[in-house]
């Protein structure tokens, strides 16, 4: 590792995004795009992203995705000792740039020629999931548009309860002094497209699908995908689409504005706009 650049607090915040919210969704990429799906089919094979982190136990961080006869699982936080395939960085810094897209600092390699084939499945996987959560326009085709709302989603909710556990400021006060509350997000006509977060006194769940025991304290529902995705990539304003009618905010309105804060806040941290923030 660089020691000339010491790991910081925010830098463990992102690098707790990635691994335990965002590595995550290669799997969702995989198992909702066919041509990709196909790729796997059959195939056994574990793959690991790891970075060297002295502090960590085992001295490195890690989620790595196994597949059993073409069955994906993945298995957040977790080192495995012999992976077929791994992806290792020196140190977090430049894991965090090589994810976010902040920077092209490659990783070593291990296993890339024994298992070529299943190597080059996993980069066009990669590089998918790459594109659709760093593209600055939304996609093209409606399947795409609707992926990354879910990838968006996803990530989102599962990033708000990281953040929490890792014992950010904001997010961890919220948890601390709220009672048993579940917050969702859906897009009307597109069952796939939920996710929520409920929150007990300090401790956070999140959950993909709809929540199956309760209404939700507060669901943000917007009207399409596209609407969805102006609103996650920034493009548009939540007032204004409040008014329109393309966000309809179900529960408790005067929540919906902290709610979005830590949106975005697990948004800079997955984009790496932290890495511009004053020291």
């Amino acid at each position: 590792m660089d020691t000339s650049k010491p790991v910081s607090q925010n830098d463990l915040y992102a690098a707790r995004v990635f691994f335990n919210s965002a590595l995550p969704l290669l799997k969702v990429v995989i198992d909702q795009s066919p041509e990709l799906r196909k790729k796997f089919a059959g195939k056994s094979f574990v793959f690991q992203v790891a970075a060297l982190y002295p502090e960590a136990e085992g001295g490195k961080m890690a989620t790595h995705l196994k597949a059993e006869n073409g069955v994906l699982t993945c298995h957040v936080s977790e080192i495995h000792p012999s992976p077929d395939i791994e992806f290792l960085f020196p140190d977090l810094h430049q894991f965090i740039r090589f994810f976010s897209g902040k920077g092209k600092p490659l990783p070593k390699m291990k296993g890339a020629a024994s298992r070529f084939g299943i190597f080059l499945s996993l980069m066009q996987a990669l590089l998918k999931m790459a594109g659709l959560l760093q593209a600055a326009e939304p996609p093209k085709s409606a399947e795409d548009r609707a992926l990354l709302v879910m990838l968006y989603f996803y990530l989102l909710s599962n990033g708000i309860s990281q953040l929490n556990k890792a014992g950010e400021p904001k997010i961890r006060a919220w948890a601390l002094n709220s009672p048993d509350r579940t917050y969702a997000f859906a897009v009307s006509g597109y069952p796939l497209l939920q996710s929520y977060i409920r929150v007990k006194e300090g401790r956070t769940k999140a959950g993909r699908g709809a929540y199956p025991r309760c209404q939700p304290f507060l669901t943000l529902r917007f009207d399409s995908p596209e609407h969805a995705l102006d609103i996650l990539m920034g493009r548009g304003g939540m007032i204004d689409y409040m008014a329109n009618q393309y966000l309809t905010v179900e529960g408790a309105p005067e929540f919906a504005a902290l709610l979005g804060e830590f949106l975005f806040l697990v948004g800079d941290y997955a984009k790496g706009n932290y890495l511009d923030w004053p020291a």
